[in-house]
């Protein structure tokens, strides 16, 4: 268990990163640099073996050329293309399909969401913390879905098996 401060860190880390993506609609480049910085004292701590280390290695470079692809098209912002392959150096390849899935309903749900909150929510009265996302015309802070997907699937991740 000498992994779990750096397992409580990814979890907050998310947390921050949702938060400030609706607060500000960025998601800035230090954080998913720790989020993805902190998979390397994990592996060093837990051991976890070249196949596992690879695995999720791989997934996290892979998820990496395709959001930036995503991003070069318009699909992503570019806090989001790269907080996906950071939180998927964690999640690794075992738990993707559902971390695809969980993302994909948690972000169709906020994006529903604000859409009904931004024709009933004035602007001048939208609260503070999500001023920018309550703006119309304003895009989606799809890192609070990325976050939600991350922690409910970390728990299948082969990494987070072996703390």
């Amino acid at each position: 268990m000498i992994a779990s401060p750096f397992l409580l860190a990814f979890v907050l880390l998310c947390g921050f990163a949702a938060i400030r993506d609706l607060n500000t609609l960025t998601i800035p480049n230090w954080l998913n640099g720790w989020l993805a910085f902190l998979f390397l004292p994990v592996c060093l701590l837990v051991l976890p073996g070249w196949e596992v280390f690879g695995a999720h290695l791989l997934t996290g470079v892979t998820a990496l050329v395709l959001t930036f692809a995503l991003f070069s098209l318009g699909v992503f912002g570019g806090g989001d293309a790269k907080m996906i392959p950071a939180v998927l150096l964690w999640v690794g390849p075992a738990p993707l399909p559902a971390f695809l899935q969980i993302t994909a309903i948690s972000g169709g749900v906020l994006t529903l969401v604000l859409i009904g909150l931004r024709s009933w929510v004035p602007q001048p009265g939208a609260p503070g913390f999500a001023y920018e996302a309550l703006r119309p015309g304003a895009g989606v802070p799809y890192g609070v879905a990325i976050a939600i997907g991350a922690v409910l699937t970390l728990p299948g991740s082969l990494l987070f098996q072996q703390i």
